[in-house]
């Protein structure tokens, strides 16, 4: 092929957070890239999909995966065109997806790529309802969930990329569900749009009397990706034998120490013992990674059929993506956070 210079965009940490990132923690470079070598792809990165997990990367205490190192480019999941290829299975213009990070061109191997799904309404979709985020509430739900119809199921962060999955699976389920959001736009997209059964603002000074009036039959599944106050207001309403999937808990991510007031360990142990709880966390990939057909066989075609719908909270710009991550983390997204990084 011929060479040409590549000035690849991206952003690095350049220091560890205390307590909530900022954009200093944050540093933009333009580095030249190096010549393809035999069985490498050059990748222009499309779509890039800010998640909540990425601040315990940004971390260097003991976690499930290693944490990115200081210079080094934020991880990320990203949908990307390969531009040039001396790889024997990839040829220019396909698709692919895969943790490229935080750059606006990257260099593979092939290795953990995965083909896009061909007939997708935008590449973006395999970054949230057709990707990690909907994995994720899918397997959780069905696997750990294991979910009965005229069951209630709770979850938070409703409107967003894992938890509207959540409820619209549910509810095909035939299960009463009830969701948990900040706001009443949030809400009323989730009851409205998404056909939650009720949806409970968080914010409201009322919000663990209004949620027990929705779920005056007790909860049965609570999908948590929260934690603090609501489960604090979910752990009294939860039935014998109810269970917790977890897969997050984006209201402590910048806690620098332990939540102010009482101890609760005790009386979270008691009714785990008492009620006969089941309580799991996963990590999705680590956990179901060898089931990625059959997720995918489920839900592209609730998808297809209008069965499960998706929002996209699209940030234009590979430079605002610092911003748009710290937002994230506050809770101002609406749906599935992704940067559009170039034109596919």
């Amino acid at each position: 092929m011929s060479e040409q210079l590549i000035l690849n965009q991206r952003i690095v940490l350049a220091s560890r957070p205390t307590g909530a990132p900022t954009p200093e923690n944050f540093r933009m470079e333009r580095v030249a890239l190096p010549e393809l070598a035999d069985g490498q792809i050059l990748l222009r990165t499309l779509y890039l999909s800010l998640d909540p997990y990425m601040r315990g990367r940004m971390s260097d205490a003991p976690s499930y995966a290693a944490p990115v190192q200081i210079n080094e480019v934020m991880t990320g999941g990203a949908v990307s065109r390969v531009e040039a290829s001396r790889h024997p299975r990839y040829s220019v213009g396909d698709l692919v997806v895969g943790a490229t990070g935080w750059q606006s061109h990257s260099i593979s191997d092939g290795a953990q790529l995965v083909p896009l799904p061909p007939g997708l309404p935008s590449p973006s979709m395999a970054l949230g309802v057709l990707g990690m985020p909907g994995m994720t509430a899918y397997m959780g739900l069905m696997d750990i969930g294991q979910p009965k119809a005229g069951e209630t199921l709770v979850v938070a962060a409703a409107s967003g990329a894992v938890g509207s999955v959540v409820g619209q699976v549910a509810k095909i389920k035939g299960l009463h569900v009830v969701g948990v959001a900040g706001g009443a736009e949030k809400c009323r997209y989730v009851v409205e749009e998404l056909g939650f059964h009720a949806c409970v603002d968080h914010k409201s000074p009322s919000f663990a009397d209004d949620l027990a009036k929705v779920c005056d039959k007790g909860i049965d599944i609570y999908y948590e990706n929260v934690g603090g106050a609501v489960f604090d207001a979910v752990l009294p309403l939860l039935n014998a034998k109810a269970r917790i999937p977890l897969c997050g808990l984006i209201a402590q991510y910048n806690a620098t120490a332990l939540p102010d007031g009482p101890d609760r360990l005790a009386l979270l142990q008691r009714t785990i013992l008492t009620k006969r709880l089941r309580m799991q966390g996963f990590i999705v990939f680590d956990d179901y990674g060898d089931r990625h057909q059959e997720f995918f066989a489920a839900m592209a075609p609730w998808v297809r059929e209008g069965k499960v719908r998706f929002r996209e909270d699209v940030v234009e710009g590979l430079d605002h993506a610092p911003g748009a991550f710290i937002g994230l983390l506050e809770g101002r997204n609406f749906g599935k956070l992704v940067v559009k990084v170039s034109e596919a």
